[in-house]
């Protein structure tokens, strides 16, 4: 069966299609074509959008209904994880190893999941974003190595979370509570999640409409933060700190 697509401008400023001509199947696919230039994603993401495709396809952009968030303040911990983390060394840093949390997201095999969507271009796009003040990963440490992470898009006061890798087992676990740490602390009060994913759900994740969704996006997106390197104002700190 074919899909016919709505397909985006060349000009990296001209607007996307209203999400709600989105498909249902698959759900959230809105459009095709444009580029990953740093003006379109972020307007993108402004507009409850993000890029998503295989090696070889045209650029692919989707606003799934409904959305998976987490609410910075309810990320959820086991308690068998919470007293293996106890005993642990790990250290988390911010924005130190941003190219190196987005490869291992491109290479790290996942259960169930074959090949990648994070090609060179991709990695290309958000290193380039990272460089901008754009894009942030925080990265957990075993001693020296780089065990876990998480990347993802900061605009205004809104996060959208893109990948997450673990070398250790709970690595990507205590990534993605030290970001949600950090932005509860900033007054930053949600973290796109994107698509439905149980292992998320299990940790917090919750569904919220897309009409509500991307009205809290354009409210939080709109609010001033200056875009910069997060290293210089977080220091490095203890995983055991994300159990408090």
């Amino acid at each position: 069966m074919s899909i016919e697509l709505n397909w985006v401008g060349k000009d990296g400023n001209a607007p996307f299609p209203d999400v709600r001509l989105a498909l249902h199947e698959p759900d959230g696919l809105l459009a095709a074509g444009g580029d990953l230039s740093e003006t379109r994603l972020l307007n993108a993401y402004r507009s409850g959008i993000f890029p998503w495709f295989s090696d070889g396809q045209p650029i692919l952009w989707w606003s799934p209904d409904p959305r998976m968030v987490f609410k910075t303040g309810a990320i959820h911990l086991s308690q068998k994880f919470r007293r293996q983390l106890k005993k642990s060394s790990w250290q988390i840093r911010v924005d130190t190893s941003f190219r190196q949390v987005i490869h291992h997201c491109a290479v790290t095999p996942r259960k169930g999941q074959h090949g990648t969507w994070i090609h060179p271009e991709m990695i290309d796009a958000y290193v380039h974003l990272h460089h901008r003040g754009h894009a942030h990963s925080v990265e957990v440490f075993s001693d020296e190595n780089l065990i876990g992470g998480i990347y993802g898009i900061a605009i205004g006061r809104m996060f959208f979370g893109e990948s997450m890798f673990s070398l250790e087992s709970g690595a990507s676990k205590i990534a993605l509570a030290a970001l949600a740490k950090i932005l509860h602390g900033w007054g930053w009060p949600l973290i796109d999640a994107q698509v439905e994913n149980p292992h998320l759900q299990f940790m917090g994740a919750e569904f919220i409409p897309r009409p509500e969704f991307v009205s809290e996006v354009a409210r939080l997106c709109a609010m001033a933060e200056v875009p910069g390197t997060w290293s210089s104002r977080i220091a490095p700190f203890a995983a055991t700190e994300c159990l408090a």
